[in-house]
């Protein structure tokens, strides 16, 4: 049985979030030893719901549901009196909708003066576009991720991934450790204001400050790496080559030199001078990788120092020995899903959460206050 020392084990955080950044950041916090009461509206709850029971259960699995409609009076009390007894409450309303509600940071910290409150929104508590609507995509357009040309032939394309969503939910759960923590040692609570923009901008401003001034040439710009891309086999499929360090072109070279001899060229042996020469070293590349398939270069490449990967289908993924022995994700058959652990290992061990999706409204107030 693992020990159940974490510092989070008796902390109580109120989700009042929907989608991905606020139930994700609460999710990371359960993992670690917090307990999570979804609050959601009644009939409908949060919106993920309505988008299939494997999305909802990604974000919310674990947590206790209670169903209150913070317009009502009668719920809008049963609300602060959970307040009252929780260390956090997480909302990602549009600015100033908590407030309307007669729930804004004010308002809780009366019922509870060491109550820490986060804010997730797309721009922030405070600034011109604070009131904007917007998504994912939209972050990051405004954070600048396609500002940075990072290939020899660029591509404006929608990332597989929420990443600003997910920027903002890492820096979502560490903040609240730390002001839960805080308000525990000084009795006294803290709003957060986390906007998704702000999050994703702090990955993508200093690759961005070192792409000006290209955006005529952007092939010129320090940012794009020839010889650290994406290239096709000659099966169809795709492989990840990241040279960066010199020594990996020295090996490639003597691995391969023989049959492509431009690999020794002496005006590509150095870093520096291959970035004179981008579009001739990304050709060479692509006219290596294309001669043989996916499975022909992992058996080329197999024992050598290279940073080489297979680019794996969804099936391949799951099946991969190395995701299989760390066993941060395990499939739930019942419900044709998976669970994805705290991707952390801890040496003593994490208190392991609930694994039930909770169902709309399976607690009330009454259950609350009697204890978890």
């Amino acid at each position: 049985m693992k020990p159940d020392w974490s510092c989070l084990k008796d902390v109580k955080i109120i989700d009042v979030s929907q989608l991905l950044p606020g139930p994700h950041a609460t999710t990371l916090l359960m993992q670690l030893g917090a307990q999570v009461i979804k609050v959601e509206q009644p009939g409908s709850g949060d919106s993920s719901r309505m988008l299939g029971n494997a999305v909802f259960a990604q974000f919310n699995r674990g947590k206790r549901s209670i169903a209150l409609n913070l317009k009502d009076p009668a719920d809008k009390a049963a609300f602060l009196e959970l307040v009252r007894d929780c260390d956090a409450v997480v909302e990602g309303f549009r600015p100033g909708v908590m407030q309307r509600l007669g729930l804004g940071y004010e308002a809780l910290a009366q019922v509870n003066p060491a109550i820490v409150m986060c804010s997730i929104s797309g721009f922030g508590q405070t600034g011109p576009y604070a009131a904007h609507a917007g998504h994912d995509l939209n972050y990051l357009a405004m954070a600048g991720y396609w500002s940075i040309p990072v290939q020899v032939e660029d591509k404006i394309a929608r990332p597989k991934v929420r990443l600003s969503d997910y920027a903002a939910s890492a820096y979502a759960a560490l903040s609240l450790s730390v002001a839960i923590m805080s308000a525990r040692q000084q009795g006294i609570g803290q709003h957060l204001d986390v906007s998704v923009h702000d999050a994703v901008l702090s990955w993508t401003a200093h690759m961005a400050w070192l792409a000006r001034g290209f955006e005529d040439n952007p092939l010129a710009s320090p940012t794009v790496l020839p010889e650290n891309d994406i290239f096709q086999t000659r099966d169809g499929r795709y492989l990840a080559m990241g040279i960066l360090e010199n020594k990996f072109w020295v090996t490639l070279g003597l691995l391969l030199g023989d049959e492509f001899p431009a690999l020794r060229d002496e005006r590509l042996a150095q870093r520096m001078s291959r970035f004179g020469h981008k579009q001739e070293v990304n050709d060479l590349l692509k006219q290596v990788f294309l001669s043989r398939t996916l499975a022909q270069w992992s058996q080329v490449f197999a024992g050598h120092d290279l940073p080489f990967s297979p680019l794996l289908n969804a099936c391949e993924l799951f099946d991969d020995p190395h995701v299989q022995a760390r066993g941060t994700v395990r499939e739930v058959p019942e419900e044709r899903a998976i669970s994805v652990g705290f991707p952390v290992k801890f040496s003593l061990g994490l208190p392991e959460p609930r694994a039930t999706v909770p169902a709309l409204g399976e607690y009330d107030l009454e259950r609350f206050k009697a204890g978890f």
